[in-house]
């Protein structure tokens, strides 16, 4: 298998975690966001949308991080990364959902840039409007996780909603989001990263960090 990926991308970093719980090895890719890479003709020949992470095994090419790691799941079913009963895999996506949907499209690197580039808003603003963002998005998965209180988001063993939930921390941390109002949240973070498929395949420790 080979990942294309960006060590600051958290779609990218949720399917390392995934590589990393079900033990697969991967060719490491980079595509540097920074530099416009996966604008290149050559990347795109790879992947239509031109946007990382994308997954190719062997002759097949999977996007979207979600669908990845779900592929993964299905395809490697040790540890399963989502509940057996009906319930609890809804429920384990709603929050996996309630960040990929609704926290990570409104900060992404594109949405960024066209805050700044297009609109003009200053650094300050554009910095203020993620913050925003990620902090009232947090609240929601908070309310979820105080709900139904476990060590991780949805019982005893990670799961979609952990693989989704610790990257947005690491972003939320990057630019100084708030998050002692939302103490289950860091909890379930704080559990996660004791975990060696959490901590080894943090941002820092990818090859292209710097």
């Amino acid at each position: 298998m080979e990942l294309f990926n960006y060590f600051r991308s958290s779609a990218s970093y949720r399917v390392r975690i995934a590589l990393a719980l079900k033990g697969l090895n991967y060719d490491y890719r980079a595509v540097h966001l920074q530099k416009n890479e996966q604008t290149a003709e050559s990347y795109a020949a790879v992947s239509p949308s031109r946007l990382v992470p994308l997954l190719r095994d062997g002759g097949h090419v999977l996007t979207q991080s979600l669908a990845i790691v779900e592929y993964l799941d299905e395809t490697h079913p040790e540890p399963p990364l989502l509940p057996a009963d009906p319930l609890g895999r809804a429920r384990v996506r709603a929050i996996a959902l309630d960040i990929a949907c609704e926290i990570h499209p409104l900060n992404n690197l594109r949405v960024l840039r066209y805050l700044v580039h297009s609109l003009k808003v200053s650094d300050e603003d554009k910095d203020r409007w993620y913050r925003h963002w990620v902090e009232t998005g947090l609240e929601a998965v908070e309310r979820q996780l105080a709900a139904q209180p476990a060590r991780y988001c949805h019982g005893d063993a990670p799961t979609l909603a952990d693989i989704t939930l610790v990257p947005q921390i690491f972003n939320a941390q990057r630019f100084q989001c708030r998050t002692d109002h939302v103490p289950n949240v860091m909890r379930v973070f704080d559990a996660c990263m004791r975990l060696p498929a959490f901590e080894q395949t943090r941002p820092e420790a990818c090859p292209d960090a710097f």
